[in-house]
Formats: structure tokens, sequence, C-alpha cells
């Protein structure tokens, strides 16, 4: 049994120690669950950590939700911010080619559920976007970091994509993504693998 349970309450996600020792190999990717990935970056051949998240209408989305399929996996900082509009656009306008490639999309951020679903409708977003308000995926995945911007430095979501094979393996990562021409190159790796 894995050390931590997580539930979504009311669109938050909850974090429950269900042992009294505190976890064992927080820094190494040993297993699947979210806790043990702590301050690691993830590399291909790394098991994908397992999540449990509200989606924009507020339902339940995991990484089982997504078995059987690839899955590019792409973490963005701000709901209807400039880059992640143009980012959550282009993913979204390929949807159908990675479709037919064996793929699902789903873009994450730390913003709330409510913030999902208006950045859905303003844009006519289809592709499933994931609310992660207490960071604890982030953090799993390794882009919840130190940045600096006007010399003040502060914590926030480094844009990132990972594409997730069938059996649950980090297949790539694309790390710093710059936004023009990122969707199509996901796409390309997604048909070669």
């Amino acid at each position: 049994m894995l050390p931590f349970a997580f539930h979504v309450t009311k669109g938050k996600l909850h974090e429950q120690n269900l042992s009294n020792a505190p976890p064992k190999n927080l820094n190494k990717n040993s297993g699947s669950s979210l806790g043990e990935n702590l301050g690691k970056k993830l590399a291909p051949g790394d098991k994908a950590p397992d999540f449990v998240l509200p989606d924009a209408a507020g339902a339940r989305i995991s990484l089982a939700s997504f078995a059987g399929k690839k899955l590019v996996l792409y973490f963005y900082p701000k709901d209807d911010t400039s880059g992640c509009t143009k980012e959550a656009i282009d993913f979204n306008g390929l949807r159908g080619e990675f479709k037919k490639a064996g793929a699902a999309i789903l873009g994450v951020s730390p913003d709330p559920v409510a913030s999902h679903a208006r950045f859905k409708a303003k844009h006519k977003l289809e592709l499933a976007l994931a609310s992660d308000e207490s960071k604890a995926m982030l953090e799993a995945y390794g882009v919840w970091v130190e940045k600096s911007m006007y010399g003040r430095k502060y914590m926030g979501v480094e844009r990132t994509t990972f594409l997730i094979g069938t059996g649950g393996q980090i297949a790539m990562v694309w790390n710093k993504v710059s936004v023009p021409g990122h969707a199509e190159a996901v796409l390309a790796a997604v048909k070669a693998h």
C-alpha cells in the first residue's frame, strides 16, 4: 500500500498520510506515488507519478483515466495568459491528429477549476484541463520551481511537457518549453513512439 492517498473534495485535492511513518524515498523515483518524486526532475524511462485531480468540470481525472493510451501531459503557468493560451489553442487544434496517433492530451496548472472552465469556454477548448491548486502533482513532476523576474524570486510552474507511453513510463520530456511549434513537435514524437 502506498504511504499517501489523494482525494478530491469540492474541487480541492487533499493528501492523507496512511501510515505513522514519514514517506520513504522522497527524492527517488522508485514508485509512482506523488510524494516519491519531490525535488527530482523526471526523465525518459521513469515511471510517471500517479495523480487524481479535478478537471475543468470538477470531475475526477487520474493517470489511470488514460490507461492503454499515450498521454501528452503538459504543464503551464496560468490560464488566459498569452503563452498559455497559444499553447492550449495549438494542442486543441491538433487534437484529432493526436487521437489518430493514439494519444490523449491533458493540460495542468495550479489555477482553480472555475478558472479552467472559463478558459475552456472563452477559447472553445475541447482538450482536458486539470487543476492542481495544492501543487502536489506539480512538485511530483518537478515542474513547481523557483523562478526569477526582475530580481524577484518566486515559485511557479516551469512550462514542461511529458509524453507518457501506454505502460505509464515517461517516453520524452520537453523542459522550459518555447510555445511556437511545440504542439507540432510533440505530435511528431507521438507518431514516432
